[in-house]
């Protein structure tokens, strides 16, 4: 873990230069254009079926779809996570690192099991 000792994370301006550097901000901009259309399509969806209840029918309706489309997200999110676990595993090859990687490994799956538990959950 990197430590902000050296570039002042607790004085003066070294949170706003770690907040505002390029790849933070190019992931919060992202993160909040994510958060912007889903939040339009729903607004979008609540009025164009007529309100709260008909949006909630029609998520229920084509919540298999919705599935169908996690399942591939996941399968791409797996994949590029085996190249990077390969590359990992080359530039750290110690025993502790893999062991950090596992715990990483078991944790997301545990996240993704979770998520999807509480979907079927909601929608039955």
């Amino acid at each position: 873990m990197r430590s902000m000792r050296g570039r002042g994370w607790s004085g003066g301006s070294g949170w706003t230069a770690w907040l505002f550097n390029r790849h933070v901000g190019v992931v919060l901009l992202w993160a909040l254009l994510t958060m912007a259309v889903a939040a339009f399509v729903n607004v979008a969806g609540v009025h164009a079926l007529g309100g709260v209840e008909g949006w909630e029918r029609w998520l229920r309706a084509h919540a298999g779809h919705f599935f169908v489309w996690r399942l591939g997200l996941y399968a791409a999110t797996a994949y590029g996570w085996r190249r990077m676990r390969q590359r990992l595993r080359q530039d750290e090859p110690d025993a502790e690192a893999r062991r950090r990687l596992w715990r990483a490994e078991i944790a997301a799956v545990i996240a993704l099991v979770a998520l999807e538990a509480s979907q079927l959950q909601r929608w039955n």
